[in-house]
C-alpha cells in the first residue's frame, strides 16, 4: 500500500501476569513506538492501539501463587505495566483492558457473527483431565515434553524452548501443574476453527503476495505451518476465568485466549475512538488503512495464520499490511525467562537508571533481535551510553551550545557566504531524512538508528574538520558560518532523533529554546526548510544529553543476576531423599578424623582420581580420591579435611586406599571439602 489514508498499529497485549521485561520491549513495543512516533511526525493518521490481556489459563495459576483472587492479579499487574509504558515514552494512543465490558461485548459478537455464519466446527473431543482437581486443564496447566524439540517443560500450548506451538494433547508424559498427577483424558464439547479451511488463502496471502516485504523469519515460520498441513484449532476451553461461550451450550465455558486476546486490539480501538470522536470502523474495516502488528516470534502464528483467518470468516475485516516480529532478546547468553527471574525488569530499571529512559531504547534498538536472536549485556548497554551517546550525541550538542554561547551571547549567529565543504554538509544533512524514513517503513529499526547517528557523526566530523575554537582567533566571520552550519544540524537531530529518544529530543528542543511553538520543524522540514534554525534566534545554556555510566553501576547488575542463577540453581537443586534409619551405634561405629593433605598427585591415564597422603593424626595413609576434575594437586596441600577412617581398604587403579575423604556441593554443582572452621588438630574426631 503506497499511499494509505490511516494507519492502525497495534502492540502484542502484555498478560497481565507479571511486569514488563527488556525482551519485551526490543521485541515489540519500542519498535512500535519507533514506527508511531515516526508516522505522526510525517503527519500521518496514526492509531497506536494495545491493551493488557487478562484472560487465559496464566492468570489464574499467578492467583494461586500469589495466593491471591485472579482480580487482584490483573488488577496489580495491569498497574505496574501502565506506569512502566508511561514512564518509559511509549505512546499508545489507547491502552485498555480486556477486562472491560467493551471488550466482552465485541468479543462475544464476533464470536456470535461467526457462529451463526456456520465458520465453527463444533465437535466432542477429549481433553486431559485432573481427577483429584476436579478440572479440565487449560494449556498453561499442563507441563510437559515438547514433541518438537524434547524441551521437559513445555507448556500444553507453546514450547518456551523452541517456540513452536501445539495442543495440550500433543505433550509428551504430561504432567497436570496443579497436582503433578498424571492427566487422564475426558470427552467435552468445543467449537473450533477449521483453519484447513482457510489454507489455500493464507498461502497466496502471505506465501506469494508478501513474500516481498514480510521479514524472512516471519515467512519462514508461517510456510513450516502451512507445510506441515492447519488442523481445526479449538476457540473455546474448559475454564472459569474469561469470556462465557455466549451460546447455547458454552455453559461453563470460555472463550479460549487467543481467540479473545486479538480481538482486543479492535475494542481498544473502539474505546479509543469513542473518545477522540473518530468511527472505529475506518481504522478496521476501510481498504484505505494500512494494519500493522508488532508482535514477538512466539506470536507470529496467531497473527499471521489464526487472527487472519478469523478476520477473513467474519468478512468485514481488513487484513494485516505487515506482521514485522522480531526474534527472541537473550540477556547475558541466557535465554531470557520470567519464572526464573533472568530479566532486566523495566519499572525497576526505571528505579535504577532514573532519567535514562533513552539508554535503553537505544540500547535495545541498535541491538534488535530482528532477524535473529540476540543477546543484550550490561557492558554492551555501558558501551552504547560512553561510547555512542556521550561520546558522539553529547559530545556534539555539548560543543555546539557551548560555543554558541561562549562567542554569540547564545544568539545563532548570520551566515557568511558558504564553502564547498558547508554546502556538502547541509546537502547531506537534508538526505537524512529520507535514509531514515525508507529502513523505518521496511521495519529495519536498527539500520533506522545508526543512521540518525550517523547525523551526529556528521557534526562531529564536521566541527573536527573545521575547528572554529582555533579557527575563531584568526578569522570570527567564518566561524559565523561554521556554527550556523552546526546549529543546523543540531536542529535536525532534535526532530530526526524523536522517534528513537523522545526523552533526548524533548531536552534537546529546550537547549535550542525550539519547544515553546516559536519555531516548529517536521519531519519534512528538514529536507524542505531552508534554515531549521534562522538567524539571530536564541538558544539556551548548554545541557548535558547523557551521563557516562560507571563500572559500579554496572557490577551492580551482573552482582544482581548472578544471585539471581545462584537463587535459581538453589531452588531447582534435586536434594535426595533420606536413607533408611539407622541406630545410634551404627553411627559411632564411624570413625571420622579431621586430618590434612600431605601431598597430592594425579593417578596415571585417569581424568578424576588423585592420590593422597594424608595426615589424619593416628597416621599418615594412602587415599585415591575422585576429585581431580574440580582441584589441582599443588593447590590442596595443607587442606584440612574430614576422613572417614575405619572404611574397610579397597584397590582403586592399583592403589590401596585406606580411607575415604568426605565432600559435598555448592548450588552451582561445585565440589566442596567438609572442613573445620579454624584450626583444628589432625586425628581430632568428628561426631
Amino acid at each position: 500500500m503506497n499511499s494509505p489514508k490511516r494507519y492502525t498499529i497495534t502492540a502484542a497485549l502484555p498478560y497481565t501476569n507479571g511486569p514488563i521485561h527488556i525482551g519485551h520491549l526490543a521485541g515489540v513495543y519500542v519498535p512500535g513506538d519507533i514506527y508511531a512516533r515516526f508516522l505522526r511526525g510525517t503527519g500521518k493518521d496514526v492509531a497506536y492501539i494495545c491493551g493488557s490481556d487478562e484472560h487465559g489459563a496464566a492468570i489464574p495459576m499467578k492467583a494461586k501463587k500469589e495466593g491471591i483472587a485472579p482480580q487482584a492479579v490483573i488488577d496489580k499487574y495491569d498497574g505496574i505495566i501502565r506506569k512502566s509504558f508511561n514512564e518509559f515514552g511509549i505512546t499508545f494512543d489507547n491502552y485498555s483492558r480486556t477486562s472491560r465490558e467493551i471488550h466482552h461485548k465485541t468479543a462475544s459478537e464476533f464470536f456470535i457473527k461467526l457462529y451463526n455464519d456456520g465458520e465453527f466446527i463444533e465437535e466432542v473431543s477429549e481433553q486431559l483431565y485432573d481427577a483429584e482437581a476436579d478440572q479440565f486443564l487449560a494449556d498453561r496447566f499442563v507441563v510437559g515434553t515438547c514433541p518438537k524439540c524434547g524441551y521437559e517443560e513445555s507448556y500444553g500450548d507453546q514450547c518456551e524452548k523452541c517456540g513452536t506451538s501445539h495442543n495440550a494433547t500433543d505433550l509428551i508424559n504430561p504432567k497436570s501443574a496443579i497436582t503433578g498427577n498424571v492427566p487422564s483424558l475426558k470427552q467435552t464439547k468445543h467449537w473450533f476453527l477449521p483453519l484447513d479451511k482457510h489454507e489455500a488463502f493464507l498461502r497466496e496471502w502471505i506465501l506469494e503476495g508478501h513474500k516481498k516485504d514480510w521479514k524472512t523469519n516471519v515467512l519462514g515460520q508461517v510456510k513450516s505451518w502451512l507445510d506441515d498441513g492447519l488442523r481445526p484449532r479449538a476457540v473455546t476451553r474448559d475454564l472459569d476465568w474469561g469470556i462465557p461461550v455466549p451460546v447455547e451450550g458454552g455453559e461453563g465455558k470460555v472463550l479460549y485466549v487467543w481467540f479473545d486476546a486479538p480481538i482486543g486490539y479492535i475494542s481498544s480501538t473502539k474505546e479509543w475512538a469513542a473518545r477522540e470522536g473518530k468511527n472505529w470502523e475506518d481504522y478496521w474495516k476501510k481498504d484505505d488503512t494500512k494494519l500493522v502488528h508488532f508482535i514477538g516470534k512466539d506470536n507470529i502464528v496467531f497473527h499471521c495464520i489464526i487472527f487472519p483467518a478469523m478476520l477473513k470468516a467474519h468478512g468485514d475485516y481488513i487484513l494485516p499490511e505487515n506482521v514485522p516480529a522480531n526474534e527472541f532478546l537473550n540477556l547475558e547468553g541466557n535465554k531470557l525467562s520470567t519464572s526464573k527471574n533472568w530479566a532486566v525488569w523495566l519499572h525497576e530499571y526505571l528505579e535504577e537508571f532514573p532519567g535514562q529512559q533513552d539508554v535503553l531504547r537505544y540500547t535495545l534498538t541498535a541491538n534488535a533481535p530482528e532477524t535473529k536472536d540476540n543477546d543484550f549485556t550490561w557492558k554492551d548497554f555501558q558501551t552504547k551510553n560512553n561510547s555512542e551517546l556521550v561520546g558522539i550525541y553529547g559530545n556534539f550538542i555539548n560543543r555546539v551550545a557551548v560555543l554558541t554561547n561562549k562567542y554569540y551571547g547564545g544568539v545563532v549567529p548570520t551566515p557568511n557566504e558558504f564553502s564547498e565543504l558547508d554546502e556538502d554538509v547541509l546537502a547531506q544533512l537534508k538526505e537524512f531524512p529520507n535514509v531514515i524514513a525508507k529502513s523505518i517503513e521496511r521495519y529495519r529499526f536498527r539500520e533506522a538508528s545508526q543512521e540518525m547517528m550517523n547525523v551526529a557523526r556528521l557534526g562531529n566530523k564536521y566541527l573536527a574538520d573545521e575547528e572554529p575554537w582555533k579557527l575563531i582567533k584568526q578569522d570570527e566571520e567564518r566561524v559565523k558560518t561554521i556554527m550556523y552550519v552546526a546549529l543546523q544540524i543540531s536542529s535536525a537531530l532534535a526532530v530526526l532523533s524523536e522517534p528513537f529518544l523522545p526523552f533526548t529530543a524533548t531536552k534537546l528542543k529546550n537547549i535550542l529554546n525550539i519547544s515553546s511553538g516559536t519555531i516548529e520543524n517536521s519531519w519534512n522540514d528538514v529536507s524542505e526548510k531552508e534554515a531549521l534554525l534562522p538567524a539571530r534566534h536564541t538558544i539556551g545554556k548548554a545541557e548535558l544529553l547523557f551521563a557516562k555510566i560507571e563500572d559500579a553501576a554496572i557490577e551492580a547488575q551482573l552482582a544482581k543476576l548472578e544471585a539471581t542463577k545462584l537463587a535459581n540453581e538453589a531452588e531447582n537443586k534435586v536434594v535426595n531423599p533420606q536413607k533408611d534409619t539407622i541406630d545410634f551405634e551404627d553411627f559411632t561405629k564411624m570413625d571420622i578424623r579431621i586430618g590434612t593433605i600431605l601431598e597430592a598427585e594425579k593417578v596415571a591415564k585417569t581424568k578424576k582420581l588423585l592420590k593422597l597422603k594424608v595426615d589424619v593424626g593416628i597416621d599418615t595413609r594412602t587415599i585415591v580420591s575422585g576429585i581431580a576434575e574440580s582441584f589441582k594437586p599443588e593447590d590442596i596441600i595443607g587442606q584440612q579435611v574430614s576422613v572417614l577412617c575405619n572404611l574397610a581398604p579397597r584397590k582403586i587403579r592399583g592403589v590401596e586406599s585406606q580411607g575415604m575423604i568426605l565432600m559435598t556441593d555448592t548450588t552451582d554443582g561445585k565440589l566442596t571439602f567438609i572442613e573445620p572452621k579454624g584450626d583444628v588438630k589432625n586425628g581430632t574426631d568428628v561426631s
